[in-house]
């Protein structure tokens, strides 16, 4: 009896020696990895180009004028002026704005930029650059009667068209609002949908939502008169952990900042507006809100 215990105790000691060695390997391994194992950026510069997630629809950070196929905005011609500045090629890859962020996770794409705001939860799971973009959210309602809103407490039972993910849409179900989401559509359907009632409202960037309103002025909708909300910061997101990747963006955007680059580029594109500095409006905080 002594000598079957006896065996099955050494037994059970080898396998927990087993296991060990084996966790230690794998740690030791990872490790190893970890230390021989390139950076995003270092994977970057070895391949000579830049990724860039970006939607192609949102009007004037990411589109495609009328009658061209090339690609244009605000946040991608900041995107190709940095991977300029950085020696290295550039190329775009489209996602709808509820995939931008995982294309991240699944390396589809080294970075995006697409007016992506800087929020704490999704500061837990990426790292951003500096903001290249100062902003708040505005409202787009119908034209006759502003949609029924006067105050964001009006906003619950409206219809709130837009992106399922996004913050405008987290603020609008925040005051009870449903959400109608689309896909990767352009601006137009968007307002079409406010103009004919299949929705109510869509909350948005004050810029952006400034120039959709000018390009299609044939719409009989508008920006709510007096609702001005939620400050917002833009900057350009990256993997969690790339210390190099982020001090690159960051280094480039500064400088593109102090020689006036961003402001030159943001008065191309927002109607002679400077987006890369603070607005100067009185802007009404969102209490109870988790971004």
């Amino acid at each position: 009896m002594r000598k079957w215990l006896l065996s099955i105790l050494i037994l059970t000691l080898a396998v927990v020696l087993m296991a060990c060695g084996s966790d230690d390997n794998e740690e030791s391994s990872n490790e190893e990895e970890a230390a021989s194992g390139d950076s995003k950026w270092e994977e970057i510069q070895e391949k000579g180009e830049l990724v860039v997630g970006t939607s192609g629809t949102l009007y004037p950070a990411s589109f495609y004028p009328e009658d061209s196929d090339e690609l244009t905005g605000y946040d991608v011609e900041i995107m190709k002026e940095i991977a300029d500045r950085l020696d290295l090629e550039i190329s775009f890859e489209e996602y709808g704005v509820d995939g931008l962020l995982s294309a991240i996770e699944s390396g589809r794409v080294d970075v995006v930029a697409n007016d992506i705001e800087v929020t704490n939860n999704r500061d837990e799971s990426f790292d951003f650059s500096e903001p290249y973009k100062h902003s708040y959210a505005t409202m787009i309602v119908r034209e006759d009667d502003l949609s029924g809103i006067e105050t964001l407490e009006d906003i619950e039972g409206k219809v709130h068209g837009g992106g399922a993910t996004t913050v405008f849409a987290q603020i609008a179900e925040h005051y009870g609002a449903e959400i109608e989401s689309y896909g990767n559509v352009t601006n137009d359907v968007y307002l079409r949908d406010v103009e004919n009632g299949r929705t109510d409202l869509i909350i948005n960037d004050y810029y952006l939502q400034s120039l959709a309103l000018k390009a299609l002025p044939e719409l009989e909708v508008t920006q709510h008169p007096d609702l001005q909300f939620h400050p917002s910061d833009s900057a350009i997101v990256m993997g969690e952990g790339e210390e190099e990747l982020k001090e690159k963006m960051d280094e480039t955007l500064n400088e593109m900042r102090e020689d006036g680059t961003l402001t030159e580029l943001s008065e191309e594109f927002f109607g002679g507006k400077d987006a890369s500095q603070k607005p100067e409006e009185d802007v009404e905080e969102i209490e109870g809100l988790d971004l």
